[in-house]
């Protein structure tokens, strides 16, 4: 069965963060693309506790870098979310097999790889003045359940 979406995580550097985003992925139907180096080692106790279980239901993938994950992924739209980047997620429209691409807990994500994509396609989580960020699988979670609502959840 085709993913619904594509879930990209930059560097994650949290295990909990990453275990919580496989679960995500695999109850919701979405292949999840790791971008090398990770801040923990994959089959660390930390991460099998929050998402292992799940590991045969999800797709998830290690990649080198991002380009690599990307040429894995072939023609398809990447929507950036990042803390300040431009239009609030829920005014995005997004289809069956779009990724979701997110930066890292410590580093977000790289300024480069934002302004390489067009700007209706860098989406934030609005929150109230003042306050830095979400937690990483937080935020995943928030988007994904947006983007699949808007398929009906089919």
């Amino acid at each position: 069965m085709p993913c619904v979406f594509q879930v990209i995580l930059h560097q994650p550097q949290i295990p909990p963060n990453t275990g919580n985003i496989i679960r995500l992925c695999a109850n919701t139907g979405c292949g999840l693309h790791l971008i090398e180096p990770l801040g923990f080692e994959l089959d660390r106790r930390s991460v099998r506790r929050a998402g292992l279980d799940y590991a045969q239901l999800a797709i998830v993938q290690r990649h080198a870098s991002l380009p690599a994950c990307l040429a894995s992924l072939g023609e398809i739209r990447i929507f950036a979310i990042e803390t300040g980047a431009g239009r609030p997620y829920g005014e995005a429209r997004f289809a069956a097999g779009d990724a979701l691409l997110f930066g890292s807990e410590v580093h977000g994500l790289p300024p480069a790889v934002i302004a390489a994509l067009p700007a209706p396609h860098r989406l934030s989580i609005p929150m109230r003045p003042g306050n830095r960020s979400l937690n990483l699988s937080n935020a995943v979670a928030v988007v994904v359940y947006e983007a699949w609502r808007q398929l009906g959840f089919g």
